[in-house]
């Protein structure tokens, strides 16, 4: 580890246009933010905060060892939730705080350690994570946000589109991907200092971000790094609808069942 202290801050909203009271739902009999706080808490985190707009979702978190931030219901993005934050807990500017979405419900510990020794090694304003694709199907799916990485270990360009292009292989087959590019899934956990998440979440939408729909982008289009490195380990998808909901719940009750065998 780093040896740098951090926070785990979750924002988490009720509404949810194709899963309503998403934090809410059940997962092996608990609600999915207690796992996702449960995640957080595993990572070794100083601190763990969920902001959210629900006294629900409070009530929901009131037996766990986590801080409740209640938070406007207005706000466009997690990380302007965030903000929010830290601005009624006070973080000094200099704390790295850890995004992690309030539908991660299997985010592994070591990758939410990652990302923070990332962000703690680096003087980039951010940190985020990647991992390799290596299907062609996961690269053509628009739901698949893809990163290029330059050599210095920051983050060129983040696209819903096939990036790198390769060319050459791409014009005799896009069925098989080619093995020496450097194809990259981006995994939506981000690192900052509570400073630059403060002025982040000031700065105007760019065009960019409001064509791809990504919200790291504008830290890109604004002139800031985003320092990138491997996930340590499989970051399984989180849950965006009923099915994901499904399938983490047969995870999680199997994981409850072999640990707790009758």
């Amino acid at each position: 580890m780093s040896g740098e202290p951090f926070i785990v801050a979750i924002p988490a909203r009720y509404a949810s246009t194709r899963l309503p009271g998403k934090p809410l739902q059940s997962i092996a009999g608990e609600p999915m933010i207690v796992h996702v706080a449960r995640r957080a808490l595993a990572a070794g985190a100083a601190q763990v905060v969920v902001a959210t707009d629900d006294a629900r979702i409070a009530d929901a978190l009131r037996a766990t060892p986590v801080h409740v931030a209640m938070t406007r219901a207005d706000h466009a993005s997690g990380s302007d939730r965030l903000a929010e934050c830290a601005e009624i807990l006070a973080w000094p500017d200099e704390t790295i705080v850890v995004n992690l979405q309030g539908d991660e419900p299997l985010a592994p510990p070591a990758g939410i350690r990652a990302v923070a020794e990332c962000l703690a090694a680096s003087t980039a304003a951010m940190a985020t994570l990647a991992t390799p694709i290596t299907h062609a199907g996961e690269l053509f799916d628009a739901n698949v946000v893809k990163v290029t990485v330059g050599i210095d270990g920051h983050a060129l360009c983040f696209s819903r589109a096939p990036l790198p292009w390769a060319r050459d292989a791409f014009a005799r087959t896009r069925e098989h991907l080619p093995a020496d590019a450097p194809f990259l899934r981006h995994i939506g956990i981000y690192a900052y200092r509570a400073g630059f998440l403060r002025a982040f979440a000031k700065l105007a939408p760019t065009p960019l971000e409001r064509i791809e729909a990504l919200e790291q982008l504008r830290a890109l289009e604004h002139g800031h790094r985003i320092a990138v490195r491997l996930a340590p380990e499989p970051f399984p998808g989180g849950v965006d609808t009923a099915q994901d909901l499904a399938r983490v719940d047969a995870i999680l009750r199997k994981a409850h069942n072999d640990a707790n065998p009758s």
